[in-house]
């Protein structure tokens, strides 16, 4: 594996060894049918500062819970 950048920032998520620097947000999204993207598959990473100005922007805000709520 080669050194990952937050594709927004470009700050380093995993060193060019491999080793992960900040936890991410990795979002791989397939493109189907209705989509001008059709068959294309598209992946991306957000380092946390850049998650939460994205989310902070959302008009419905996200649904958060603690792992334990989840188990």
């Amino acid at each position: 594996m080669g050194q990952i950048r937050c594709n927004k920032c470009g700050k380093v998520i995993y060193d060019g060894e491999g080793i992960q620097k900040q936890d991410c947000l990795k979002i791989v999204k397939e493109w189907g049918y209705f989509s001008k993207k059709d068959r294309e598959i598209h992946e991306c990473y957000l380092c946390e500062d850049c998650y939460d100005a994205m989310v902070q922007n959302f008009a419905i805000p996200i649904q958060i819970q603690s792992v334990e709520e989840v188990l």
